[in-house]
C-alpha cells in the first residue's frame, strides 16, 4: 500500500479507536424488512424525526455514539445501518447510491415516518444526497458531512488511496472486531471488506442538474484539508443555491460551513462544533425556508 493510503487509514484509526464505540443504551431497535433484506435501527428520542447515515465500513456506534444523546434530547434521532454494514447482513445485490437511498426511503415508510431531517457523514453524505435526489418528499432538511457529489471531487491524491486498498490492511483496525461483534456473519468481514473497496473505486456523478432540482434546504460541513478539493466545495454549495450577495439578495435557503484546520476523520470527531451547526441549522422553522 501507498504511504497516501497508510496515513488516511491510520488516522482513522487512532481517531476511531479513540471514541467509545458501545456506549449507547438503546430505547427501540429491529429490523425493516425491505429489498430483500433487514435493516438494522435504532430509535432514541421524542420530537421530530431526523435520521443519521454512517460512514463507509462503520456501524451506528462508531460513527454516531457522540452525537445521538445530544441529539435526541429534542429530536427522535432513527439510524440506520446500511447494506453490509454493523448489523444489516449483506446480500447479493451490487452496491450503489441509488439502492441504498431506495433502502433508506422504503425503512422510513416501514417506521411510518413521512419524512426528516437526514444527515450523512461521507459514505453516507453521499447517500443522503442520492435520496434528497431520488426521494426528494422524504427529506426535508439535508446535511452531508465530508462528502463529494462526483467522484472526481476528491483529491487526485485521495482517489488514488482508494486504488491501493487491500482487504488485509482493514484486518488491524477497529473496524474488524467492531463487524466481529454485532454483524449477523462475521465470517462474511473478509468478503464485505472486498466489496467495499471495489465500489469505493468505482466514478460515480450525481448529476449538477439535478442536485440544483433539490427543493430541501441543504448544510455543507466540510473540513479545509478533508481530501474534497476545495473548488469542489464551492460549486457544491452554488448548486444548492448559495453564492449570493445576501445583503442584497437575502439569505439562501442552504448553508455551507468549511471548518479550519480539520481533516476528514477529525472533523467527525468534534462533537461540540458539529453540534454548533446542526443545531441552528435544523432549529429554522420549515415554513421559514424559503
Amino acid at each position: 500500500m501507498k504511504k497516501t493510503g497508510i496515513i488516511l487509514l491510520t488516522l482513522f484509526i487512532v481517531c476511531f479507536s479513540a471514541e467509545p464505540l458501545f456506549s449507547q443504551v438503546k430505547e427501540q431497535h429491529g429490523y425493516a424488512p425491505v429489498n430483500g433484506q433487514k435493516i438494522y435501527y435504532e430509535i432514541h428520542g421524542e420530537g421530530k424525526p431526523v435520521v443519521l447515515l454512517h460512514g463507509a465500513y462503520m456501524s451506528i456506534d462508531m460513527n454516531w455514539s457522540q452525537l445521538i444523546p445530544e441529539l435526541s434530547k429534542t429530536r427522535k434521532v432513527i439510524a440506520f445501518e446500511m447494506q453490509g454494514h454493523g448489523r444489516t447482513a449483506d446480500i447479493e445485490r451490487p452496491f450503489s447510491f441509488p439502492a441504498l437511498a431506495d433502502d433508506i426511503s422504503q425503512a422510513m415508510k416501514y417506521l411510518h415516518i413521512d419524512s426528516a431531517d437526514v444527515i450523512g457523514y461521507s459514505f453516507g453524505g453521499t447517500v443522503a444526497l442520492q435520496l434528497a435526489i431520488g426521494h426528494p418528499t422524504v427529506v426535508n432538511k439535508l446535511v452531508v458531512i465530508s462528502a463529494a457529489y462526483k467522484s472526481d471531487g476528491w483529491l487526485p491524491q485521495v482517489r488514488a488511496a482508494f486504488e491501493t486498498f487491500k482487504p488485509e490492511f482493514f484486518d488491524a483496525t477497529p473496524l474488524k472486531p467492531e463487524y466481529e461483534r454485532i454483524a449477523p456473519d462475521p465470517t462474511h468481514w473478509r468478503s464485505f471488506v472486498t466489496r467495499m473497496i471495489a465500489f469505493g473505486k468505482q466514478a460515480y456523478d450525481m448529476d449538477s442538474e439535478k442536485i440544483k432540482a433539490i427543493k430541501a434546504p441543504a448544510l455543507l460541513i466540510m473540513g479545509d484539508n478533508d481530501g474534497i478539493d476545495m473548488e469542489h466545495k464551492a460549486s457544491f454549495y452554488k448548486l444548492l443555491g448559495g453564492d449570493r450577495s445576501s445583503d442584497m439578495e437575502g439569505l439562501p435557503k442552504s448553508q455551507l460551513a468549511i471548518v479550519p484546520g480539520t481533516t476528514h476523520v477529525t472533523l467527525m470527531m468534534n462533537t461540540n462544533m458539529l453540534l454548533s451547526f446542526l443545531k441552528p441549522f435544523l432549529s429554522i422553522p420549515d415554513q421559514s425556508i424559503k
